[in-house]
């Protein structure tokens, strides 16, 4: 099992994902375009593409003129049914890729929160094993509108388009699930003065926040991370039944 990785900035780690991915056994090569530009030169190599987050927004190209090439690659995986995961500025991005509109500012979230899963996300893979409810992190500005072809799986009350899919795997999730709670203790020394910024007060509330949701963060962040791996086939696996 081959898998892209497209960092947008530094310090976004794979969390819940990477040990999911670790598991699988699956060989894992980074890009950071954000640094030089390179992106995987086209679907061949790869069974699945991954994009994490980023301070940038998914329409930023003046800045990162890497971005349209970014979108029109995680397109090119989804048309070809390999599997594409978008995680905050990724979810941008693959919405921006099939024709979404990227809304930018008036939708910030920086917390724990509780999420809905909607009728078609019961349905599907990634949250079937979730329940009707759910706890993630979020640290974001930005959303989306959902492009026409896609299904909405996970919604919230600040921003309802939480996650959607489109065709069998090709998913964009608005919240930060493989954030676990090391990445987010080691996020806040990082990016100390932004979470302030943003949260004021928050970090000194943070006990609180982690004893309330962080364990459930984690399971259930565990938990889609090993069914979107299970999404991915090798090669060789490709023309099997799903």
């Amino acid at each position: 099992m081959r898998v892209a990785v497209v960092e947008n900035m530094e310090n976004t780690y794979l969390g819940t994902l990477g040990r999911a991915l670790d598991d699988a056994g699956a060989r894992v090569d980074w890009f950071r375009p954000w640094r030089d530009g390179a992106l995987p030169s086209g679907i061949r190599e790869h069974d699945a593409l991954v994009v994490l987050g980023g301070k940038q927004s998914a329409v930023d190209d003046d800045h990162y003129p890497y971005l349209p090439l970014l979108a029109g690659l995680m397109r090119q995986f989804g048309d070809a049914d390999k599997p594409v995961l978008g995680i905050c500025l990724g979810a941008q991005l693959l919405a921006r890729a099939y024709g979404g509109d990227n809304l930018l500012g008036g939708a910030r979230e920086f917390a724990w929160t509780t999420l809905d899963v909607t009728p078609e996300g019961s349905a599907d893979p990634l949250f079937a094993e979730l329940g009707a409810r759910f706890d993630s992190f979020h640290w974001h500005v930005d959303t989306f509108s959902l492009p026409d072809n896609a299904v909405r799986l996970v919604s919230g009350s600040v921003v309802p388009n939480q996650c959607f899919r489109i065709g069998r795997a090709a998913y964009g999730a608005q919240f930060h699930f493989e954030a676990s709670t090391e990445v987010v203790e080691a996020w806040l020394v990082e990016y100390r003065h932004v979470a302030e910024r943003v949260a004021p007060g928050w970090l000194d509330r943070y006990p609180e926040h982690a004893d309330r949701h962080a364990a459930a963060a984690d399971r259930a962040g565990d938990a889609i991370a090993r069914a979107f791996v299970r999404r991915i086939r090798p090669v060789e696996d490709a023309s099997a039944a799903d």
